[in-house]
């Protein structure tokens, strides 16, 4: 098994079966590598360019399902053709990204690579896609809609007043929507935070609280 082969067969873990096989040629193409990463709550990926003759790097978070998780891919990899052509010179979301994300997205925009509801809601964002899926709440919502999800629910599903946990064990009170967003209540410290509707939340058992144990496998995929 060479290189590719086996970058395929990891990819086949993260992506839709069909577009695995453009990925694995671009990993090769524009010499990077991808490092699969625990999950972070601030981001889904990020590029890093290359740093004393390094590779250029993008991470990606595990636990994305398999249409976020390409769509956060080929955003990070916009980001790495942008600088091969501009160097930092211009605006990291700029129009010179997005148009980057435009052409490569349009490699996977078809509906034999994601399911009827999420082709349509990101054939809409792609008509001006912002830094992050995330900001665009109806892409984001039907993509959570295929996510694997054991003890977690978004919080627009609790009704008003539940207890939830989220973050290191911190325990908040649902609270009343302001505008797009919920405000809720800190347990401990009684202070006020807005958390977006689509936030994965942990529901809190009166009775007995489960301890939460979460192992991570990193992979790397390189040259």
């Amino acid at each position: 098994m060479n290189q590719l082969e086996r970058n395929q067969s990891v990819l086949y873990k993260y992506l839709p079966e069909q577009s695995v096989p453009t990925i694995a040629q671009w990993i090769y193409a524009y010499d990077f590598k991808l490092k699969i990463k625990k999950s972070r709550s601030s981001k889904y990926g990020d590029y890093r360019p290359p740093i004393k003759g390094q590779n250029h790097l993008i991470t990606i978070n595990h636990d994305l399902n398999k249409y976020a998780f390409l769509i956060t891919l080929v955003h990070e990899i916009a980001h790495l053709t942008n600088y091969n052509k501009y160097k930092d010179t211009v605006a990291p979301h700029g129009e010179e990204w997005k148009l980057e994300f435009k052409i490569l997205m349009n490699y996977f925009l078809h509906e034999h690579i994601f399911p009827e509801d999420i082709f349509k809601a990101l054939k809409k964002y792609m008509s001006n896609p912002a830094a992050s899926s995330c900001s665009d709440t109806n892409l984001l919502r039907v993509l959570k809609k295929y996510d694997e999800r054991d003890k977690t629910v978004l919080l627009e599903d609790l009704e008003h007043g539940t207890t939830f946990m989220y973050g290191s064990e911190r325990l908040f009170i649902k609270g009343e929507q302001v505008r797009k967003r919920f405000k809720c209540k800190e347990v401990k410290t009684k202070r006020l935070y807005l958390f977006n509707p689509l936030t994965e939340v942990l529901l809190i058992n009166t009775v007995e609280k489960e301890e939460k144990n979460t192992f991570f496998n990193i992979f790397n995929i390189k040259k």
